[in-house]
């Protein structure tokens, strides 16, 4: 996006959503508008347009609610494949710039919404409607995904949980000990293996 459509918002002046904990005291919530203050002064310093601080329960939905509508809007694109990984924060900036190089190599789409505090991110992957290529472009994509996150030190997922895309690179994050340790709560809870049969984790084997 060019920086000067670049938009930034979401910050909430601390109490907007509810009182702050009596503990805090006017030095807390000066301590937060000061660290409030200082995010917003990073946004702009990295090409924010401006930024936008919510300072009421009202104005705080406001924001939130371009955030929910993030996925309904990208679907209007094509279907999305809507993945996860985790990397440390300290990595968000190059796990995002592998990103956007991975889908410039991969011509496909790749709209990212994060949880940028505890580096959870979210690379959503816009295959158009019955071009099986694509499919198999935002598939090789995500996998290269999965592998630069691995390589940043993070995790194969950070919410969403494994599935099936990210069954090799559960495989190859796990050592075989903590998949069978997977595999023996799985059988505990379900011995006859009919709940999501071969989702969730690999099987030890793959591994190996």
């Amino acid at each position: 996006m060019p920086a000067h459509r670049r938009r930034v918002a979401g910050l909430a002046a601390p109490g907007a959503c509810q009182r702050p904990p009596a503990r805090l005291g006017r030095r807390g919530r000066r301590v937060g508008e000061e660290l409030a203050g200082r995010v917003a002064e990073l946004f702009l310093a990295a090409g924010g347009a401006d930024v936008e601080r919510a300072t009421d329960p009202e104005e705080v939905a406001r924001l939130f609610l371009a955030r929910r509508l993030a996925y309904p809007s990208l679907e209007r694109l094509g279907p999305v494949l809507t993945e996860d990984v985790c990397v440390p924060r300290s990595a968000v900036p190059e796990m995002l710039a592998r990103i956007e190089r991975i889908a410039t190599d991969a011509d496909v789409v790749i709209a990212n919404i994060a949880h940028a505090g505890d580096g959870n991110l979210h690379p959503l992957i816009i295959a158009p409607e019955g071009d099986d290529a694509a499919k198999e472009r935002a598939k090789a994509a995500f996998d290269l995904i999965v592998a630069s996150c691995r390589e940043l030190g993070g995790t194969v997922t950070g919410e969403h949980g494994v599935g099936l895309l990210k069954l090799p690179g559960a495989a190859a994050e796990l050592s075989p000990v903590v998949l069978r340790m997977h595999a023996a709560v799985k059988h505990a809870l379900d011995p006859q293996g009919i709940l999501n049969p071969g989702k969730a984790f690999p099987a030890p084997a793959a591994a190996s």
